[in-house]
């Protein structure tokens, strides 16, 4: 059924297994051996990098480095992976233990997009790199056509170390202050600081997110100190 969805037929089943164990079922069922996706997600997401890169390449032969770059961003990231996984109804085949499960970790976009990116890794290392080449193509096509008509993720952390390299020649630091609630449903909260202007909290459900939240607050506060806008 799965691989119906994924469009690839795997040699070896378990390494699509692997790819969606959560690692809250490998530690609560430990007597079993179970291997959990980080790792496969840790190879999925320089695999993802470097199709969509090439595919970006290929279809704005006039792009510079930085176009193509947020091209890249828009695309590739919690949102829009999260969404593809739920299309092909991911979540379903997930393994998760008990505590994930009760939170609602079969429809959590942080866990989606996770097991997306481990999935990738399976298929790469079922059918090499013409495998997961074809099916990054086929789900990351209709993506681009769709970020060509307006971005469909707004990157704040790009803008703002745009802004300040400019403004202030600083790079952006951003800092983990802290960690709140069970290991299976965290909140971070990330502090994100510019010179010594701009130094601003926000949360998040993953580092990334709360970056992202932190950058944006800190865009806007920079512009009401600049009384306009900025981008």
């Amino acid at each position: 059924m799965l691989e119906k969805s994924l469009g690839h037929s795997f040699g070896s089943i378990e390494i699509l297994n692997v790819a969606l164990t959560h690692r809250s079922y490998a530690n609560e069922n430990a007597h079993l051996g179970c291997a959990d996706n980080e790792r496969l997600e840790f190879l999925g997401d320089a695999v993802l990098q470097l199709c969509t890169s090439n595919l970006l390449m290929r279809l704005f032969p006039g792009d510079a480095e930085g176009q193509l770059s947020k091209r890249r961003t828009s695309i590739v990231n919690e949102r829009p992976l999260a969404e593809l996984a739920r299309q092909m109804n991911l979540g379903s085949f997930l393994l998760l233990g008990k505590g994930e499960e009760n939170s609602g970790g079969r429809v959590k976009s942080s866990i989606l997009s996770d097991t997306f990116e481990a999935v990738i890794a399976s298929i790469y290392l079922d059918g090499r790199y013409p495998a997961a080449n074809r099916f990054i193509e086929r789900f990351f096509v209709p993506l681009i056509r769709e970020e060509g008509q307006g971005l469909i993720y707004h990157d704040y952390k790009s803008d703002l170390q745009e802004l300040a390299q400019g403004r202030f020649r600083f790079i952006p630091r951003y800092e983990l202050v802290g960690e709140f609630g069970p290991d299976h449903d965290k909140t971070f909260e990330m502090e994100v600081t510019v010179a010594d202007v701009v130094s601003i909290r926000a949360l998040g459900k993953n580092k990334k997110e709360a970056e992202q939240e932190a950058a944006r607050r800190a865009l806007d506060l920079l512009a009401l100190q600049e009384g306009g806008s900025v981008p």
